[in-house]
């Protein structure tokens, strides 16, 4: 059957190995972004692979959920790798839009292998739930005060963290001293088996690590995507200009305001040049001393004016006058001072 399947084109080990490749090569490549061109070409190949090798293990039926472990055949266990695979690779795409799409196919691909491991009893692991977006949009009436988390499931993930590091390093140590008679083709059966269940047991919590990640960044694109949706209103068009506000007083009540004033000064009822025009009409100001911009204005006493305004002039003239003579009185007793030390000509009760 897996020669039928695989007629015509690569067969399935083939594919399974060509995505396993450019997968390593991906994981040990020292391109500075993951946006390179050539790094982008190497997960579109290795997603093509793949898919092509998943169709073609649900076509063969190579896994079943009636079965035990030691049904399936030593050289398909490998096969089982195909879902964690796909969800690494899916999430090595970087296409900023569609980052939520790719975020929920991984997560879906990393979930259906910890189904399939769990159905054949491969490894001790509680399989996640839903996202935490999800599970809060289900519950909205009961929200979880961010200011007091969960200490006792901080705690037990912390936990788990851990034993699934130490596992992990358990899981590649021995893969490593294994690895040197997998490539010789010198490894028996019972070797062959037991290095890619080792395989699947490091992809396990591989898988649980991403999902973990995965859930996290989904709350920040799902808050994200409901902020500009929001941003947007309900029909994509741009948001509605604001209605201006009516001026409000700064009082008690009116009446108050009424007496006391709104306290703070009142917005400007004319322009400079109104001013101008109205205190021109009225005869205060002269024709020639506001007309034109720039030029000088009038000595003289506006027409019109009576005895308090010409008394006002004045004493403004004489204090100005009074200001020009007390300036030069300090700048000359400045000068004096700079040429006569402190104490100059005072000769009393000196020998």
């Amino acid at each position: 059957i897996m020669a039928e399947v695989g007629a015509g084109g690569p067969r399935l080990a083939e594919l399974l190995a060509l995505g396993r490749r450019l997968w390593d090569e991906l994981e040990a490549s020292t391109e500075p972004s993951s946006g390179a061109p050539a790094v982008q070409e190497k997960v579109r190949q290795g997603l093509d692979a793949l898919q092509r090798a998943a169709a073609m293990v649900a076509q063969l039926e190579l896994f079943s959920e009636n079965e035990e472990l030691e049904e399936i055949a030593s050289a398909d266990l490998k096969f089982m790798l195909l879902p964690a695979l796909l969800g690494a690779m899916t999430l090595k795409q970087v296409d900023l839009s569609r980052r939520r799409e790719h975020l929920e196919s991984a997560r879906e691909h990393f979930l259906r292998f910890l189904k399939l491991c769990k159905n054949y009893g491969l490894g001790s692991f509680q399989l996640p739930t839903g996202t935490p977006g999800e599970e809060e949009a289900r519950s909205p009436s009961a929200p979880r005060d961010p200011a007091q988390p969960d200490l006792v499931a901080m705690a037990m993930s912390r936990t788990a963290k851990i034993e699934r590091y130490k596992q992990k390093k358990e899981l590649e140590n021995k893969l490593a001293s294994m690895s040197s008679s997998m490539e010789s083709g010198t490894a028996d059966e019972d070797q062959i088996r037991e290095f890619y269940i080792l395989q699947i047991q490091k992809w396990i919590g591989i898988s649980l690590e991403e999902i973990e990640s995965i859930d996290q960044e989904l709350v920040i694109v799902r808050s994200r995507d409901a902020a500009r949706q929001a941003a947007a209103g309900p029909r994509g068009s741009s948001r509605t200009a604001r209605t201006p506000m009516k001026p409000f007083i700064l009082t008690r009540d009116a009446a108050q305001a009424r007496v006391f004033g709104a306290g703070y000064p009142g917005l400007p009822t004319m322009t400079v040049d109104d001013w101008y025009q109205q205190r021109r009409k009225q005869g205060i100001v002269s024709q020639q001393g506001f007309g034109e911009p720039g030029s000088p204005p009038s000595s003289s006493p506006p027409a019109g004016a009576n005895d308090e305004e010409l008394q006002k002039q004045q004493r403004e003239t004489e204090e100005e006058e009074d200001d020009e003579e007390a300036l030069q009185k300090a700048r000359d007793w400045d000068d004096w001072k700079d040429t006569h030390p402190r104490g100059y000509g005072n000769r009393h009760n000196m020998g």
